[in-house]
C-alpha cells in the first residue's frame, strides 16, 4: 500500500499516544459502539470482540476509502477469573485495587484493524502478567484520590503514578497501557502496510 493513515476508533488518550509512535498518518474517530459482551466469555475473547466491534463501528461510518485502516482496541485486567474493565466510582477502584495488590493479575489488550479498501479484518490479543505491590488501605485510597484509576481497566494506570504500585510484568508492557505495539505492526503487515 502507498501512503496509509491509521484511523484509531478510540477516545483513549494513552492508545492515541501509543499508534502516533508507529510513524504512520493518524486520524481519529468516534467510537459509539456497545461495549456490553453476552455470554460467560474467556476474556482473550471478550477483548477480540469488542476491539472488532469498535472498528466495524467506525468502518460502517467511513466506508471505503483507500490507503486507510481503521484500528481498534480493547483491554481488560483478569484475576480469579473476574474480569476487571474499568471501575464504575471510587468504591469499585478500592475493591479492585484491594484484590489486585500483592497479587499477579493478567492483561489482555485485545486489537481489530480493518483495511478501508477492501475491508479485510484482522483481529487478535496479546496478554500480558502484571505483579502489583502490597499496598495498605491508605495508600490505595491516596491513588484514587489522584482521579488516575477512574478510566483504566482494572483501576490503574501503569504509565502513570501506577507505575509505582507495579512490582514487574512479564510480557509486552503495551499491552498494559492498551495498545499493543509490536502486534499491531504485525497485522498492519499483514495488510500490506510498512511501518519500519
Amino acid at each position: 500500500m502507498d501512503r496509509v493513515t491509521l484511523i484509531l476508533a478510540s477516545a483513549s488518550p494513552r492508545r492515541k499516544e501509543l499508534i502516533r509512535q508507529l510513524g504512520l498518518p493518524v486520524e481519529f474517530a468516534v467510537n459509539n459502539a456497545d461495549e456490553c459482551v453476552q455470554g460467560n466469555l474467556p476474556p482473550e475473547q471478550v477483548v477480540e470482540r469488542l476491539a472488532e466491534r469498535k472498528a466495524r463501528a467506525a468502518y460502517e461510518v467511513i466506508g471505503p476509502r483507500e490507503n486507510a485502516v481503521v484500528v481498534a482496541g480493547d483491554t481488560v485486567v483478569v484475576y480469579g477469573g473476574e474480569i476487571l474493565g474499568k471501575p464504575k466510582d471510587e468504591d469499585d477502584a478500592f475493591r479492585m485495587l484491594r484484590l489486585l495488590q500483592g497479587k499477579t493479575h493478567a492483561v489482555y489488550s485485545g486489537i481489530s484493524c480493518i483495511a478501508c479498501a477492501d475491508g479485510k479484518v484482522l483481529t487478535g490479543h496479546s496478554r500480558t502478567l502484571v505483579t502489583m505491590k502490597p499496598l495498605s488501605d491508605a495508600q490505595i485510597r491516596r491513588y484514587i484520590r489522584t482521579g488516575e484509576p477512574m478510566d483504566k481497566a482494572g483501576a490503574y494506570a501503569i504509565q502513570g503514578l501506577g507505575s509505582a504500585i507495579v512490582e514487574k510484568i512479564e510480557g509486552d508492557y503495551f499491552t498494559v497501557v492498551g495498545l499493543p505495539l509490536t502486534m499491531l505492526a504485525d497485522m498492519l503487515a499483514q495488510l500490506g502496510v510498512r511501518v519500519l
